[in-house]
């Protein structure tokens, strides 16, 4: 957090103690004392604003260990817990990723045993029959089941819910960040997939139903690297020692590079595109609305699925069907094993995409594909929506950010930067 803004001598904002963090979007200067007050205020603000957290709500919290989860939890119990109004209760995944979803749940037990909050740990070992070792096995075996983010996310969503109506938990907090939230934003728009733009927010999805416990966002105005600064001033530990073993395979991880650094370059971009988000998602919410699709029950496992098989049905079936080679799951587990002892050697090299960014490489991004781009035009065709209302809609410093984006591409995009600005002065009836 600090930088050059923090010259030698400069003085937090509201105390003459040196300042420790700069925030450039403000710019704001604060000493740790004054950083962690603000943070504080800023969550409570959020929960309160969007109305997330009622009085008497039981609430579970999904903790994976890492520093979201953690500064998640370590404030929920601070703010409610502790004072009587709710019961906290902390929810795990075992993904069974040896040498890293092990050593990082270690620290979620570890503060819960130590403040006496309840906590369950769900294994997918003992309610699959595999863990994500055996997933990454069967995907080396079938290329064509795509990646592993893809399962596991839907496993672990379903679990957490399964886990939280078991325990009859009203909400679950995620640690889900500013960071997060704008990624996902610019990875529905740029897919130009409006439905999953739509469900984003505070609170996760659109409708509310008696078999599926609403998701919250308490850290969904906070920036990922504050939460790192409080994270370390408040002394609270987490796991930080290594992504994923198979983040690599993410296509987050390009937009996180790319917003990053955008935020670099033009701090508050981050807060302007959520902002702007926010002015359009009444329009995407109509839009859902108006659709005539129902919501029922799973023929296989009864829980709510916008068809006849729940997506968590769907994706187990599908690695059922593949067959692993017994010497390539043995291959991988050899991998894996090798990969978790902590020895001078270096670690075998996992099979991996050629150009593969793993969350770690994503501090700056170069540029974004131009087909990727062009998933823009097509969503604000899908709300039908001209230039001009468009720009009316967000805020003026996100539609330059915007063309930001095309004007870095436009040597290997169809599009000049001229031809950009007329063809969002029409209506967007084609690319």
């Amino acid at each position: 957090m600090e930088s050059q803004e923090l010259k030698v001598g400069s003085s937090c904002d509201r105390c003459p103690e040196k300042a420790k963090v700069f925030l450039g979007y403000g710019p704001h200067r604060f000493c740790a004392k004054h950083f962690t007050n603000f943070f504080g205020k800023r969550v409570r603000k959020t929960i309160r604003l969007n109305n997330l957290i009622k009085y008497g709500e039981k609430i579970a919290v999904g903790v994976s260990g890492g520093k979201d989860s953690m500064v998640t939890l370590h404030l929920l119990n601070k703010f409610f817990r502790e004072t009587g109004q709710n019961k906290i209760e902390a929810i795990m995944i075992d993904e069974g990723i040896k040498g890293y979803r092990d050593n990082a749940l270690r620290i979620g037990v570890n503060y819960c045993e130590a403040r006496g909050i309840p906590y369950h740990i769900i294994r997918f070992e003992e309610e699959l029959g595999l863990d994500m070792q055996g997933v990454m096995a069967k995907i080396h075996a079938d290329a064509k089941l795509g990646s592993t983010c893809s399962f596991c996310g839907v496993f672990r969503r379903h679990f957490l819910n399964s886990k939280a109506l078991e325990i009859g938990a009203d909400k679950i907090a995620t640690g889900h960040n500013l960071d997060d939230e704008v990624q996902s934003i610019a990875m529905s728009f740029f897919g130009n997939d409006l439905s999953r733009a739509a469900k984003l927010g505070p609170i996760a999805g659109i409708k509310r139903f008696d078999k599926f416990v609403p998701r919250i966002k308490p850290l969904y105005e906070t920036p990922e690297k504050e939460v790192i600064a409080f994270a370390a001033f408040e002394g609270l530990e987490h796991y930080s020692e290594e992504c994923c073993p198979y983040s690599w395979m993410a296509k987050r991880n390009h937009y996180r590079k790319m917003l990053n650094e955008l935020e670099e370059e033009i701090p508050g971009t981050k807060h302007s595109i959520l902002a702007s988000f926010r002015n359009l998602k009444p329009l995407l919410i109509a839009k859902e609305m108006d659709k005539s699709s129902q919501i029922m029950e799973c023929e296989v496992c009864g829980s709510l699925s916008n068809g006849k098989v729940c997506g968590f049905c769907s994706q187990l079936e599908r690695l059922r069907k593949t067959e692993t080679p017994r010497l390539m799951a043995k291959a991988s587990a050899g991998l894996m094993k090798a990969g978790a002892e902590k020895s001078g050697a270096e670690k075998p090299r996992r099979a991996r995409k050629e150009g593969a960014l793993s969350c770690v490489q994503t501090k700056n991004m170069g540029s974004v594909k131009a087909s990727d781009l062009s998933g823009v035009f097509g969503s604000l065709k899908g709300m039908k929506m001209t230039g001009q209302q468009f720009k009316d809609m967000v805020s003026l410093s996100f539609y330059r950010r915007f063309f930001f984006l095309f004007q870095r591409e436009r040597k290997k995009c169809r599009h000049t930067g001229n031809e950009v600005q007329k063809c969002l002065n029409k209506s967007y009836t084609q690319v």
